[in-house]
């Protein structure tokens, strides 16, 4: 265009291009692949190891409510209260009247020993650092 000629490269060397290309996309395809498969096989791990969690957590919860007595009524409103809902949300869950929750959970606050729903998350919480706890046991298996 400007005047200036540049030589063509040689076929030859065209060719290896082409082929180093075609080399760099077929890895790529198969580096793919094994991510892909690494990936989902860690993510399965994961969500193994997520379900053991739970299922030990509410045993841990199960045990404690047995631990302390409480009524099938109090064990809803408990997990509930855990949960994190409101006074007025397991009312309507449970279709009673909020005074009777708030009875039920100073019955469960009393049972457990504490004086309110942070003292008896940190229960929990203290249960799940525990060295000894279920779901560090469930870990190491």
């Amino acid at each position: 265009m400007v005047g200036i000629y540049v030589r063509p490269l040689p076929w030859e060397i065209r060719e290896l291009m082409e082929i180093g290309a075609a080399l760099g996309l077929v890895l790529g395809l198969v580096l793919g692949g094994v991510m892909l498969v690494w990936t989902l096989r860690e993510r399965n791990q994961a969500q193994e190891r997520l379900r053991r969690a739970s299922g030990a957590f509410l045993e841990l919860l199960e045990e404690r409510f047995v631990e302390w007595g409480l009524t099938p009524a109090e064990r809803d409103v408990a997990l509930f209260a855990i949960k994190g809902m409101s006074t007025a949300e397991i009312a309507v869950l449970r279709a009673t009247s909020e005074g009777t929750v708030k009875a039920q959970t100073n019955a469960i606050y009393r049972k457990a020993g504490v004086s309110g729903r942070p003292q008896l998350l940190s229960l929990f919480i203290d249960d799940l650092m525990r060295d000894d706890s279920p779901l560090k046991q469930g870990r190491a298996a």
